[in-house]
């Protein structure tokens, strides 16, 4: 069932679920669409040990089939008490605008409060400033700035 506010669509029948090994292939292509290509193969590798982990919680939304993840982790660090933090979210071309990222969020926050955590992060590239204003407007402020970095180690091999 849809229904309409100020001109969009928006899909009030989803489910919202724990993801399984089984959406691996739907979740690698998901990720492919925001340039994050990977097999359905590795995804499955993936979420078998992102799934075992207690501290790891990953949500699927359906609408008539799985259009969206979450991906969020509580995290520990010195500097801040414990804490969730998104690390990925994705909702399918075509499905964006109508509620399905709002819902997930929201699943996540669920699962944060039912941990004991009272702070969410997440962290948006800059090459995707659409993304920006939704977050602003599921509850979460601007409070830095950064650069990030990468380095690549070398396997033992390459001594």
């Amino acid at each position: 069932m849809r229904r309409q506010r100020s001109g969009k669509f928006f899909v009030s029948e989803v489910n919202i679920r724990k993801a399984a090994i089984a959406d691996a292939a739907v979740i690698a292509r998901l990720s492919g669409t925001l340039g994050y290509p990977v097999s359905a193969g590795i995804m499955a590798e993936r979420l078998a040990r992102v799934l075992d982990r207690d501290k790891h919680g990953v949500f699927v939304v359906e609408t008539t089939e799985v259009v969206g993840w979450i991906h969020a982790a509580e995290q520990e660090i010195l500097e801040m008490d414990r804490f969730c933090e998104i690390w990925g979210l994705v909702v399918a071309d075509g499905q964006r605008g109508k509620g399905i990222g709002r819902r997930l969020t929201d699943a996540v926050d669920q699962w944060a409060l039912g941990r004991g955590l009272d702070t969410m992060l997440v962290r948006s590239n800059i090459v995707r400033p659409e993304s920006h204003p939704f977050y602003e407007r599921v509850g979460f402020a601007r409070y830095k700035t950064q650069h990030a970095y990468r380095k690549q180690l070398a396997t033992p091999a390459d001594f």
